[in-house]
């Protein structure tokens, strides 16, 4: 169901020009911008995701992944089709490097749907906006995060933070936890690697931590291309000095997908990268790895305060008001 899209700009001969994405893309009469999913129609520019749903279903707040977001909660997530990013090495290339073959028999959920099922899942947390880029649905997400809002449910979205200022700032209001993939730390690496910038995706990072959103951060480490201990070690630095020593960073193994054929990264690897980023950042988790711990423990008196394997979490060391049974340190804000 095409819809008009925002944050645009009509020009001459029937072109215009997104304004979503950095890539600021200029489109004639009938092209899609670099995302696949946002097209110029008689010089108006529609969003033709809204409403198709590639995926939808109930998951571990954890395999978001959110480690202090609700920990132990299960979320409805969500995901369409495209991606303003051309990520070589993408997990979830079959919706999000391609266009709804034909828009009209996608599986369709109008907004209020959405929050009808994740009001009536059994034990939900909220809505996550997930899967494939949600940036590029942005309409639709904005649609939907307004109604879970005034039902009461939380909103979480898992993004690649390549978005410009005034969309993210529409949306933020109606946002209540932020994963954001920051693929690698170094221009050179975002150009070659996803066809894209890094800069957008810092200025973005840091608009969300000013605004006072829940942040967690994700990285996922390839072999012999951002596995690098400086990489590590710079983009750990950067994010304790800007978002605060207690910012969650998730370290992901990568295995072969897409186009990129390298070799699965070594669990060694990710353990190394962990202990280098913990000395800058309080909380660095792994993933991708099987079994994996991921313990949490208070930072004043290192009680265990929540028990993971995999996706199984027990919240061992929290009363109901997020603070450690043992000392008192509040954990979390909320739980």
């Amino acid at each position: 169901m095409p819809v008009e899209a925002l944050f645009y700009n009509k020009l001459d001969d029937n072109k215009v020009q997104c304004s979503l994405c950095p890539h600021f893309c200029i489109l004639k009469e009938g092209q899609s911008g670099i995302c696949r999913v946002r097209r110029n129609k008689e010089g108006k520019l529609f969003s033709t995701a809204y409403g198709l749903v590639s995926s939808i279903q109930s998951d571990p707040i954890e395999k978001k992944p959110f480690f202090h977001f609700y920990p132990g909660s299960k979320i409805l997530s969500v995901g369409s089709y495209g991606c303003n990013l051309r990520c070589q090495f993408c997990q979830n290339s079959s919706i999000s490097q391609t266009k709804p073959i034909d828009e009209y028999a996608q599986k369709k959920y109008m907004p209020q749907q959405i929050v009808e099922m994740a009001i009536n899942t059994p034990g939900n947390t909220g809505i996550a906006f997930t899967y494939n880029e949600p940036v590029v649905w942005f309409e639709y997400m904005l649609d939907i995060a307004r109604l879970a809002n005034k039902a009461g449910l939380k909103t979480a979205m898992v993004t690649n933070g390549f978005i410009n200022s005034d969309p993210l700032n529409m949306i933020m209001p109606y946002i209540d936890a932020f994963n954001v993939d920051l693929k690698g730390f170094n221009e050179d690496f975002y150009c070659k690697m996803t066809s894209s910038h890094i800069e957008p995706v810092k200025n973005a990072i840091i608009q969300i931590h000013s605004a006072g959103k829940h942040l967690e951060i994700t990285n996922l480490i390839i072999t012999g291309i951002n596995d690098s201990k400086a990489s590590i070690a710079s983009m750990s630095n950067w994010i304790a000095t800007k978002l605060g020593t207690n910012t969650v960073l998730h370290l992901s193994r990568y295995f072969p997908d897409y186009k990129l054929t390298a070799e699965a990264t070594p669990t060694r690897t990710i353990l190394e990268a962990q202990q280098i980023a913990k000395k800058d950042l309080i909380y660095v988790y792994t993933g991708n790895l099987y079994p994996e711990s991921n313990n949490t423990y208070c930072i004043n008196c290192n009680n265990l305060l929540i028990y993971r394997l995999s996706y199984d979490t027990v919240l061992t060391g929290l009363d109901t008001k997020g603070n450690c049974k043992s000392c008192g340190t509040n954990f979390l804000k909320k739980t």
